[in-house]
């Protein structure tokens, strides 16, 4: 088990290799379809991701208290990655960001994007949206909440052990192209 703590520093993620666990903790911020393709088309980064982590979710937020800030995170399972490949590659250069949280991997462009940036795609369980929201110990902030909605939202975590696979590293390494070629070995 790999433990990093925000801000993630180049350095440590260029020590990571596919297949490694890691446990994250600090800040990390959502970011699905609608984010991709507005800073796509010239959007500002609502937040500064420089060093930071991107998860692709659309977490289940209600209201925690009187106050209109306050929420409580009900569900935060991971999205489908592969929907943001026509962006990631250019989004990860542009913000800096370390680490892309999500599940079911993405393409040869993004893969070496990371290897170019020194970042890495971590892999999360899907189907586990609770268990993962219980590592969300608070929520920090949200941006682009009226613009986006709350599933399309950028949404600030802190989060405590918050635990995945390295699927792909900064080393041009993929667990996913290893399952491919045993696949095709196999069948």
């Amino acid at each position: 088990m790999k433990k990093l703590t925000y801000p993630f520093s180049e350095d440590d993620i260029r020590s990571l290799r596919a297949g490694d666990v890691v446990e994250l903790s600090g800040r990390i911020y959502t970011g699905r379809d609608r984010l991709h393709k507005y800073i796509a088309d010239g959007g500002a980064f609502p937040v500064d991701f420089k060093d930071g982590a991107l998860y692709h979710c659309g977490p289940v937020c209600v209201p925690a208290g009187k106050e209109e800030e306050e929420w409580r995170v009900v569900a935060a399972g991971p999205t489908t990655s592969v929907r943001e490949n026509p962006y990631e590659p250019d989004f990860i250069a542009r913000s800096g960001v370390r680490v892309i949280i999500g599940k079911g991997g993405m393409d040869e462009r993004t893969l070496k994007a990371l290897a170019e940036h020194g970042a890495v795609y971590v892999q999360a369980v899907g189907g586990a949206g609770a268990l993962y929201a219980s590592s969300i110990k608070r929520v920090a902030g949200v941006s682009l909440l009226d613009k986006f909605g709350a599933a399309e939202a950028v949404w600030h975590f802190d989060v405590e052990n918050f635990r995945g696979v390295v699927a792909m590293d900064s080393h041009g390494h993929s667990l996913f192209d290893d399952v491919r070629a045993r696949l095709q070995e196999n069948c």
